[in-house]
């Protein structure tokens, strides 16, 4: 069976734009960027003398958990 040229191109086109998309959701640029500066932040807060009524050590763990969450969802889009 052959394919007419518009209905070859649309397809082309569809095929394109698909591989677009996985390449973007699994990429995550912008994912991996904050988990460096997420990483970054922590190591400033750990730096930080312990004198904050528990608030440092609170604002730790918080970070803890938005790196988890990153990475959770880089592995939702299917990056790294």
């Amino acid at each position: 069976m052959k394919m007419s040229f518009p209905r070859a191109a649309l397809a082309g086109a569809v095929i394109a734009t698909s591989a677009g998309i996985g390449y973007a959701l699994a990429a995550q640029p912008h994912m991996t960027a904050t988990i460096g500066k997420l990483r970054s932040a922590r190591a400033e807060l750990a730096s930080a003398t312990p004198n904050k009524g528990g608030h440092r050590e609170r604002a730790l763990a918080l970070i803890d958990q938005a790196i988890g969450e990153v990475q959770a969802g880089i592995a939702f889009a299917g990056g790294r």
